[in-house]
C-alpha cells in the first residue's frame, strides 16, 4: 500500500545532512527521514499528555490507575 506523501521545504544543519548523506543510501533517505520525525513527534505527544496529567493534578484533581491504563491505551492506539 503506497502512502499518500508531499514534498516540504525546510532546513537542515549541515552536519547532520553529511552524516545523512554518508550513512544512508540515497533511496533510503525519506524513510529514516520519516521514522525519526514519527519518534520524535510521538515523544512530543507522550511528553505533552504528561504535562496535562500533572496540571490537573496540581489543580487537585486525582486520576484513578484505571484512567491512566485507558488513557495510555487510548493514546498508542492512536498512531
Amino acid at each position: 500500500m503506497r502512502r499518500k506523501v508531499r514534498k516540504l521545504n525546510f532546513l537542515i544543519e549541515e552536519d547532520v545532512c553529511q552524516e545523512l548523506e554518508n550513512l544512508v543510501p540515497a533511496g533510503k533517505r525519506s524513510g529514516v527521514v520519516n521514522e525519526a520525525l514519527r519518534k520524535e513527534l510521538e515523544l512530543i505527544r507522550r511528553q505533552k499528555a504528561v504535562q496535562r496529567l500533572l496540571d490537573k493534578s496540581r489543580g487537585g484533581e486525582k486520576f484513578s490507575t484505571l484512567e491512566i491504563v485507558e488513557s495510555l491505551a487510548e493514546d498508542r492506539s492512536s498512531h
